[in-house]
């Protein structure tokens, strides 16, 4: 048990939320389900513990603000959200399904608990800043938590909005990256390598903090203690594993772009359901 979190729940949570995500992308014939599984973790303690939400008061202006910047995770969102009571579980076989609301990026309009419609790489931190700004202006307490690929951190966008949340000392602002170095061509190295990636936002001037994205403990300590400098936004650089819990998956990046088919659907399950 971790101060204020049930790590056996939100251990459980993570594993349901990475089962859910296989079961969508294999119904629904999706890709993306690698960065999907690599942020489990990081969902499960944020809505298991950490934001500020409730879906009998989504609407509340003192809400904490989620964004999803790497909008391609969407099913992850989609489960988290389901599974914390924003909407029904079934709703979850409309994914990427011809005529529904619940798209291959991730999609506000008619899904409760989605702040913004996102999945144009690169935007997400913009969006987050303006967020946290206006909070500030209208003298709120909410906190915004944005959540970055990797592959986003080649995006100049994400750079001037870095540079925009250091100049303002956005310290209600949190950039986590979901650092599992593989991106759409290549690995994050072989693409355009990010080292020294969390010296470069301190350069910025935000606070910044390397994690292990899948420990529980960790991860629930970091964004416990924010911000972690006051007067400054926090990232948190959190070291991943792209396709985490499902073992032929986990960094390959075949995964990034097809959908397991029934045999293998069988196998991931099999694999989750088979976690301590």
């Amino acid at each position: 048990m971790t101060q204020g979190l049930d790590t056996t729940a939100t251990r459980a949570l993570a594993r349901t939320i990475r089962r859910h995500v296989v079961q969508m992308t294999h119904r629904a014939k999706a890709s993306h389900v690698g960065t999907s599984l690599s942020m489990a973790e990081l969902l499960a303690v944020l809505y298991g513990g950490i934001l500020r939400v409730d879906p009998s008061t989504r609407e509340s202006l003192d809400r904490d603000r989620f964004v999803l910047s790497k909008g391609h995770g969407c099913a992850g969102l989609y489960a988290v959200l389901a599974e914390r009571g924003f909407f029904p579980l079934s709703r979850l076989g409309e994914f990427y399904q011809d005529g529904t609301r619940m798209a291959g990026h991730v999609t506000h309009g008619g899904i409760p608990g989605v702040e913004v419609s996102t999945g144009a790489l690169g935007h997400g931190l913009s969006i987050a800043c303006g967020m946290a700004l206006a909070g500030r202006r209208d003298r709120r307490q909410f906190r915004v938590f944005a959540l970055l690929s990797d592959g986003e951190c080649d995006e100049g966008a994400t750079w001037e909005a870095a540079l925009l949340a250091g100049h303002h000392r956005l310290d209600t602002l949190v950039a986590i990256v979901d650092y599992n170095k593989i991106q759409s061509l290549g690995t994050v190295k072989e693409v355009l390598d990010l080292e020294p990636l969390a010296q470069k936002w301190k350069a910025f001037g935000w606070e910044a903090r390397e994690i292990d994205g899948h420990d529980i403990a960790e991860i629930h300590r970091a964004l416990s203690e924010i911000p972690l400098a006051p007067g400054r936004p926090t990232c948190v650089v959190a070291h991943t594993v792209k396709g985490k819990g499902v073992s032929f998956m986990e960094n390959d990046l075949l995964w990034h772009y097809r959908a397991p088919d029934a045999t293998e659907l069988a196998r991931a399950l099999a694999e989750l359901d088979a976690e301590p």
